[in-house]
């Protein structure tokens, strides 16, 4: 019988424990809404609230479930392991880098999804308080407000010409997509037209 002989051990044991390294170097990837995200007014409203409400609903007050983000991770999770699997090689193994480029695809995902999502439409209510806000440069939202474009809309009063989209409206929501590797968080890259 043939023996074989394998020379260079310490050399390949060396490749593999840089190779270890490398991978082992980020170990956790988030993404979606960070804590301590807030719109720009007066309360501060909390973003990652607003869309965990957009995506489940809130029955109580009338918010019908627009689930963009369930959707997202149902259509796309299944294929995020086989894009790890090739970005490492290309990225000579550094998990950090590779979590890095998986988080901005995700995140990439994820914006599309809030774009994609138009079910259910807006309410008449949601349309007539965006119109009022459009008018009025001070608007501050309140259920004040709310009271007022229910009777606005009761009373017949014209909401048209505005933004019908839903989940889109000032934009906040989907520019506050963000990835985070090991407590680091990075914010999505304005696309063009943006």
């Amino acid at each position: 019988m043939a023996s074989i002989t394998f020379n260079g051990g310490g050399k390949l044991e060396r490749v593999l424990r840089e190779m270890a390294e490398k991978i082992g170097k980020a170990q956790t990837l988030k993404v979606g809404f960070m804590a301590g995200g807030a719109y720009p007014n007066k309360d501060q409203t909390s973003i990652p609230m607003v869309a965990a409400i957009q995506n489940y609903g809130a029955p109580a007050v009338g918010i019908p479930p627009r689930p963009f983000f369930s959707n997202m991770v149902a259509k796309e999770s299944s294929h995020w392991g086989r894009d790890l699997a090739k970005i490492l090689p290309s990225v000579d193994m550094d998990s950090d880098i590779a979590l890095k480029q998986l988080g901005r695809m995700i995140g990439d995902e994820l914006q599309q999804s809030i774009i994609d999502t138009n079910d259910p439409p807006l309410s008449p209510v949601t349309l007539m308080l965006r119109k009022m806000r459009s008018e009025d440069s001070n608007f501050q939202g309140s259920r004040t407000k709310v009271m007022e474009a229910r009777q606005k809309v009761a009373d017949g009063e014209s909401y048209g010409g505005v933004n019908t989209k839903v989940l889109i409206d000032t934009g906040v929501m989907k520019n506050a997509v963000q990835y985070d590797v090991d407590g680091e968080v990075f914010d999505m890259p304005k696309k063009d037209g943006e």
